[in-house]
């Protein structure tokens, strides 16, 4: 393979999403710094990522994501699922839902009870603060943040299924709460979003586009890394390649390498690159830079069933999404009302406990007053519906993703081993009832019109589980596969400033450093692990 003569720049960065495009702004605030960013996928031009309901038009686009397919799981079936990833500037966060959920104060604490020191909950909350402005004025004072470039709105579409989702929520016993990223999490409320006059922005919008007009940041798009490179064990830069079996060029960077591609990409560029478990490295034909048997390991995500209910007696996103009314709707968007093409895609939430005795919530329920066809990725149901599904919010469950060869165009092996634990099984099964118990309240039932999915034929606890495991699918909230961790641990990946062990100069800044899921999804704790990041990779000089 021809290779071309390499560049310098103090930083080198793989990866353009929700971290990496934030990590390199940060850096290029600080004068004389250069930044190189590599991004595997393409410039983020595409019009239906700016559009909120676009959602549904870029999550499954081939072009914008990573074509990622889990290993057969032995709990759910021996099915595979999508493991989606976003695959252009923006990464995930161009292609996601736009929830904005921090997680619980407990998950942060329990990370510095590991022994990652300055992560615990009072250390994380600047920089969460940091990111965000918000931009309504809402939210708890204290906790979140007015002045920073991201965006983050409450809900501001009604719908009457909402209303009587939180009337059902507080018949069961769960309360409002209006702000589930402010002091407390648990209760019922509408999800928040980043989302800015009626747009998705991410922090490669908000922040990258500028450093890019400094011009400290040098943006290569279509840039896909195929190692880490090494001078002994210190890491001097990245080689990447335009196109499967083209001419490889190099970028090196004067103080550090930092990898930020997501937690299924940033462990196999390590294992490619001679960092890894000895015998996977073997496997590949890779000489060993750095014996680190937890690289890969540890994968985590989120695993939810869903049910759809056919809906009578009240407007849902369906009614809106097509004919004179989808135009109406589009009207109002354009204008800067509220409508359904400037909102996620899920609006409502539950965040609750699976037994009264648990000290903090371990079960989300979402809701939207919409539904899909079965069976039809993205495509809005012909009847009006609502769905409602259920999570463990901090699944046991863990796996791997492994790379399969150092070609890095060949999928990683990626197995999240859904429902491994008997307790994700238990707690998945108590919200399944929980949604059955929130349907029946007064204030949803006399909407049911229907069953649809898992239907009414599905009552026992061995029926509603074989149902989760033919049907559900992952939350694409993969983390933990680079773990933050001390010396004392033997899978530790990276310390608690995100240097990977055994080498020099490299670091990891993304979901990958995770130890254990957060309490929601995982953008938000990415763009705070990046703005914490940035302190420390600054500090350091």
């Amino acid at each position: 393979m021809a290779r071309t003569s390499p560049e310098t720049f103090d930083y080198v960065i793989v990866g353009a999403g929700s971290a990496g495009a934030l990590l390199a702004a940060r850096l290029a605030e600080r004068d004389g710094v250069t930044v190189c960013v590599l991004e595997a996928g393409p410039k983020d031009s595409n019009p239906f990522i700016g559009i909120p309901a676009g959602f549904l038009k870029v999550i499954f686009d081939p072009k914008l994501t990573w074509g990622f397919t889990t290993e057969p799981g032995e709990h759910i079936d021996g099915r595979t699922v999508p493991a989606l990833q976003g695959h252009v500037v923006g990464g995930s966060a161009a292609i996601n839902g736009m929830v904005y959920t921090r997680g619980q104060a407990d998950d942060f604490n329990g990370w510095a009870q590991l022994g990652n020191r300055g992560w615990g909950y009072a250390d994380v909350l600047p920089y969460f603060m940091k990111t965000e402005r918000r931009t309504d004025g809402g939210g708890d004072e204290g906790y979140r943040g007015r002045s920073g470039k991201l965006p983050i709105v409450d809900l501001h579409w009604k719908n009457p299924l909402l209303d009587r989702f939180f009337e059902a929520a507080g018949a069961i016993g769960i309360p409002r709460n209006r702000d589930f990223n402010g002091k407390a999490q648990e209760g019922a409320g509408t999800y928040q979003y980043n989302i800015g006059r009626g747009k998705r922005v991410n922090t490669a919008r908000a922040f990258l586009k500028d450093g890019i007009k400094t011009g400290r940041i040098d943006l290569r798009t279509g840039a896909r890394a195929t190692r880490v490179l090494f001078d002994g064990t210190v890491a001097t830069g990245i080689e990447y390649v335009f196109e499967r079996g083209g001419t490889a060029s190099r970028v090196h960077a004067r103080r550090e390498v930092i990898l930020c591609s997501g937690a299924l990409n940033t462990p196999r560029l390590l294992q490619v690159s001679g960092i890894g478990a000895p015998a996977l490295l073997g496997a590949l034909n890779v000489p060993v830079v750095s014996a680190l048997p937890g690289v890969g390991e540890n994968l985590r995500d989120h695993f939810t069933p869903r049910t759809v209910v056919r809906v009578k007696g009240a407007p849902t996103i369906n009614d809106y999404a097509r004919g004179p009314k989808l135009i109406g709707q589009g009207v109002r968007w354009l204008t800067g009302r509220p409508s359904v093409v400037g909102i996620g895609v899920v609006l409502g939430h539950a965040f609750w406990k699976s037994d009264p005795a648990l000290d903090r919530a371990d079960i989300l329920i979402t809701f939207t007053p919409g539904s899909f066809k079965e069976g039809f990725l993205g495509v809005l149901d012909d009847q009006p519906g609502m769905t409602l599904g259920a999570w463990q919010l901090r699944p046991e469950s863990s796996g791997y993703v492994r790379a399969r060869s150092t070609d890095v165009f060949e999928t990683p092996a990626v197995q999240p081993n859904y429902l491994a634990s008997q307790n994700d099984r238990r707690v998945l099964l108590a919200g399944q009832k929980m949604i059955r118990e929130l349907l029946a309240q007064p204030a949803l039932a006399r909407h049911v019109a229907q069953e649809v999915i898992p239907g009414s034929a599905v009552q026992s606890d061995d029926e509603l589980m074989a149902y989760a495991r033919r049907q559900g699918l992952g939350g694409y909230h993969y983390c933990g596969t680079a773990k933050m961790g001390p010396a004392s641990d033997p899978m530790a990946v990276v310390d608690d400033k995100l240097r990977v062990r055994g080498v020099q100069r490299l670091r990891v800044v993304d979901a990958s450093i995770m130890p254990d899921i957060p309490s929601g999804n995982t953008n938000a704790p990415t763009m705070m692990i990046a703005e914490k990041a940035a302190d420390l990779i600054l500090q350091a000089g």
